[in-house]
Parts: structure tokens; C-alpha cells; sequence
């Protein structure tokens, strides 16, 4: 008999800790993604495990393609329905769109591999209207919590220039854009670990 694990077998890329210690290990935001990424993508460092593996191998990360989406000032942010796949972060509120990256985007020592694991995972999250530019902006770690010291985001910074934002998963509701006042203010107890420390990082003015 077949037994079901919770994530069905996914396969998703990680890098070991000893990667992103040799590049520089911290906790809360990093603005040179490139370095991360080159070391990263080196042959031999970073390959395809079991998630299932994964979410329990702190010795491991995670690499989360984390894309935010701005229009004039204001950012996009949803909540993270019980449809979602990761029960820890239901009720949340998340400025990031993506996810991991997987076999089928490619081999794992490649940016193209990465890239295209990133929007594969905004196309099956989010439809835009108009165009976007769009450009990495940090890496984000977070030990403090079982989610974060599996996982390392790379966030990347989109600029569109329409707010005709639509979900295309019923796990992204309360989907809207918000004034970094917002976010920062009555928003903020709601916002996700990751999330929090992106709009600190914003605010700062990180992102100018």
C-alpha cells in the first residue's frame, strides 16, 4: 500500500546551510540577492529534495521565489485562506506572491531554472493587467519560527502600472493594494513573518 505523505512527493530546491553561511548568515533582511543567487546556482550546491524531507532538514534551505507587487506606492497584499497549502501560515496576511522552485523549471545550478520557477509561480497565483518591470530586491531568513528555518527568500520587487490584480487561488483572498502607512499600521499584527520584515525594509527606504 501506497502511503501518502503531505506533500505528495513534491520535489523542491534547496541549498545547504553551509551555503548560506559562507555568504554571509543573518537574521531579518539582506539588500545583495545577486551574491546569494551566484552562490547558489554554483554547480554542486544546490539541488531538488523531497519537501516532505525538507520541511523537517533545518541543515537545508529552501529557496522561496518572494515577488511583491507595487503600483504607485501602494502594495499588494492578501490573506492566506485554510485553502492554502501551508497550515502555518493560515489567517496571515503575505505581500508575497511565488513559491518554490521545482524539477520542472529546469536543473538546479541555472538562473534561468530559477526565474522560471518564479513566474511559473505568479502565473498560477496572480493575473495582472498592463505591464511590470521588475527587479530583485533582498534576501529575507528568519530562524525565529519552523517555517522560517526551513525556507530563504528571494524577493523580487515588481512595478506594474495598472492595479487590475486578480487571484487565480481560491488560498489568496482579501487580495488588494495598500499604502505602506497601512501596512506598517493597522495591518501590520496580521502580516507574516517575512512579510513584516519587507515592509520594515520598505519603510526604510530600501527599496528606493
Amino acid at each position: 500500500m501506497l502511503t501518502m505523505t503531505r506533500y505528495n512527493g513534491e520535489q523542491v530546491l534547496v541549498v545547504p546551510r553551509a551555503a548560506f553561511d559562507a555568504v554571509g548568515a543573518f537574521h531579518g533582511v539582506r539588500l545583495n540577492p545577486e551574491d546569494y543567487l551566484h552562490a547558489f546556482l554554483q554547480p554542486g550546491v544546490a539541488r531538488y529534495m523531497d519537501r516532505d524531507t525538507a520541511e523537517q532538514s533545518p541543515q537545508f534551505k529552501q529557496i522561496i521565489a518572494y515577488a511583491i507587487f507595487r503600483h504607485q506606492g501602494r502594495i499588494l497584499a492578501y490573506a492566506r485562506t485554510s485553502k492554502g497549502g501551508e497550515t502555518r501560515l493560515h489567517n496571515k496576511m503575505s505581500l508575497g506572491i511565488g513559491g518554490h522552485i521545482n524539477p520542472v523549471d529546469g536543473l538546479t545550478d541555472s538562473i534561468s531554472t530559477y526565474l522560471a520557477g518564479m513566474e511559473r509561480e505568479i502565473r498560477e497565483e496572480i493575473t495582472f493587467s498592463g505591464s511590470a518591470t521588475q527587479r530583485l530586491y533582498a534576501v529575507i531568513n528568519d530562524d525565529t519560527n519552523e517555517v522560517g528555518s526551513v525556507h530563504l527568500g528571494i524577493v523580487h520587487l515588481f512595478e506594474l502600472d495598472t492595479d487590475e490584480v486578480a487571484p487565480n487561488e481560491k488560498a489568496l483572498a482579501e487580495l488588494g493594494f495598500h499604502s505602506l502607512d497601512e501596512l506598517a499600521g493597522p495591518l501590520y499584527e496580521r502580516l507574516e513573518t517575512w512579510s513584516a520584515i519587507c515592509v520594515d525594509a520598505l519603510r526604510s527606504g530600501g527599496a528606493e
